[in-house]
């Protein structure tokens, strides 16, 4: 039976040299590359072919989620495993939309971490199992109320909010809205202000989590 290989990505060298060390020591697996960014990841996973890459969320220059969506993309045959400290519900979905096949949580036990990385590179999809439980409550929950998900943004941010979230630039935003683009811009801060974000890709996962934007 031929080994499962594996790319890693992790940007802390202390973690990323362990796990490498751990996998590599499990029967059936073999590192084929390792990375510490998103940028990384992709060219270690272009270059060598894996059947699983094992990534962070939390990385450089690309984060996991946006390292994801590029392997969906570039090498759709790799199944990607979510290997990171966050459990948020947040985090779980975006990184499940985004196109993870599995999600751990760091600190899961060898035989977990082992029995995830065969299970993806499969082709089943496989969770933790405190984010498994969460996964199942979102599906179980009888349908909330519907509630305004940004109370304080203003109608004007709000239909800025759901361009950005469609994939629209600042400059095609002021022209559909017949507004300039240093206006544009100016909403733009002030949404990540109260999103309490720092990027634009933070924000359009926030938008499009709570059904915003129309990609």
């Amino acid at each position: 039976m031929n080994a499962v290989r594996v790319v890693l990505a992790d940007d802390h060298p202390v973690v990323r040299a362990g796990l490498a060390a751990l996998l590599s020591s499990l029967p059936g697996i073999e590192v084929v590359g390792v990375a510490s960014t998103g940028r990384e990841a992709i060219r270690e996973v272009v270059t060598n072919h894996p059947d699983v890459a094992v990534l962070d969320l939390q990385m450089p220059d690309l984060d996991g989620f946006a390292t994801t969506r590029e392997l969906a993309r570039t090498a759709p045959d790799v199944a990607v495993l979510v290997l990171t400290m966050f459990e948020d519900d947040d985090s779980v979905f975006a990184a499940m939309r985004a196109g993870a096949r599995g999600y751990l949580v760091k600190g899961a036990e060898q035989d977990e971490i082992a029995r995830a990385i065969r299970a993806v590179a499969a082709g089943e999809a496989i969770f933790g199992p405190g984010v498994a439980r969460r996964v199942l409550s979102f599906f179980t929950a009888p349908p909330a109320p519907a509630a305004d998900p940004f109370p304080d943004l203003t109608s004007r941010e709000r239909e800025i909010l759901n361009l950005l979230a469609s994939g629209l630039s600042n400059t095609a935003i002021g022209t559909h809205l017949g507004l300039a683009s240093k206006t544009v811009a100016n909403n733009v801060s002030t949404i990540f202000t109260k999103l309490a974000v720092a990027d634009r890709s933070t924000a359009i996962i926030q938008a499009r989590n709570a059904g915003l934007g129309n990609p």
